[in-house]
């Protein structure tokens, strides 16, 4: 199945129906009075998220969606039906969007979360609602409400604890089916990865966490070059990224602190608040290089790249440091998650460890 990860639908709910104007009208029963009935509520258009969807190709084609109408009320005191109501499944982790304000209406990041997407009109008064004492004949009815109309986009963000990034060949997918149950496509040539790949990653009982591999950027990807920065929204879910560096190269040419240093620059054009991620550094290929000068290797990454951030030395051709690698994440996002549990405070309340 392609895998379509941004949509634009319009969703229109449904109009209410019309009130009416009548009076009872029977043998034996003069002056019987207003007995028109309100109309129904028009149908609402509803969002839910299904883990068993993992792509939005359904809304590739069909764009419009419309809720049923409201029928009109009818005389001795008969109200109309309702409208009903249409429902949308999207993947878990879909975020929606007002193409017209920009706003996000819905952020489906759990199994079965359901939100309202466009309300159904309100359906009119019928007649009855009007008599009175001063007014015992009434004529008034009032029209049904429209419903909501709204166009939308949908962009797909897979749910993922890491996330890798990095130039192209850089070992991204290598890396991935080495550790995990993933069968990216694995080729000699740029672009080998065309769209967003998840693995589980399982360390040990009940220890495991979601890895996700996306295409590589190039230079200028923020103007478009390559693939541009329209996979990096699936790594904004991550509590952890994980930049893949090829140390070697063709031939040994590689400068690994410029290219290190281009992926940092584009992430800053996509996303200043993902650059602040923590980022580890991960020296993929260290089996090209001679036992002697991997420590001179890292020391020298570490000096001209001047970060504080772990810098790792894997090779994910033969699994060379991947244990420890996966061993260290899986360590921090335990970590992690332990900060996050919420604590018992006075009062019955509750707040996060380290807030």
């Amino acid at each position: 199945m392609k895998f379509v990860d941004e949509a634009r639908i319009e969703v229109t709910a449904g109009k209410g129906g019309d009130g009416c104007a009548s009076f009872r009208r029977e043998k034996f029963i003069p002056k019987g009075g207003p007995d028109g009935g309100d109309g129904g509520r028009g149908g609402s258009v509803w969002v839910r998220a299904d883990r068993n969807l993992n792509t939005l190709i359904d809304f590739r084609y069909a764009r419009l969606h419309r809720a049923g109408n409201g029928e009109s009320g009818r005389g001795a005191d008969c109200y109309g039906a309702g409208g009903k109501d249409i429902e949308l499944r999207v993947p878990v982790g879909t975020v929606i969007f007002d193409e017209e304000t920009g706003d996000e209406l819905a952020d489906m990041a759990h199994d079965g979360e359901r939100a309202l997407l466009a309300a159904g009109g309100r359906g009119g008064l019928g007649n009855l609602h009007f008599k009175s004492s001063t007014n015992r004949a009434p004529r008034q009815f009032t029209k049904g409400e429209p419903g909501e109309h709204r166009a939308l986009r949908l962009e797909l963000r897979v749910l993922a604890d890491v996330g890798l990034l990095g130039l192209p060949n850089a070992g991204k997918s290598t890396f991935i089916r080495a550790v995990s149950n993933a069968r990216p496509k694995v080729a000699d040539y740029p672009f080998t990865t065309l769209q967003p790949h998840l693995g589980v990653v399982r360390v040990g009982p009940e220890r495991s966490f979601v890895l996700a591999d996306v295409p590589g950027l190039i230079e200028g990807a923020a103007e478009g070059a390559g693939l541009g920065h329209q996979f990096l929204r699936h790594l904004r879910r991550t509590g952890l990224l994980l930049h893949f560096v090829d140390c070697v190269g063709p031939e040994g040419t590689a400068d690994p602190v410029k290219d290190a240093r281009i992926i940092s620059a584009e992430l800053k054009k996509f996303d200043p608040t993902m650059a602040r991620k923590p980022r580890w550094f991960v020296l993929n290929k260290i089996d090209l290089v001679s036992t002697t000068d991997r420590a001179a290797l890292v020391a020298d990454f570490k000096r001209r790249l001047r970060t504080k951030s772990p810098v790792f030395t894997v090779s994910a051709a033969t699994g060379e440091g991947c244990r420890d690698l996966v061993a260290a994440v899986q360590k921090f996002l335990d970590e992690e998650r332990v900060q996050r549990v919420p604590v018992p405070v006075d009062g019955g309340a509750t707040d996060e460890v380290g807030s």
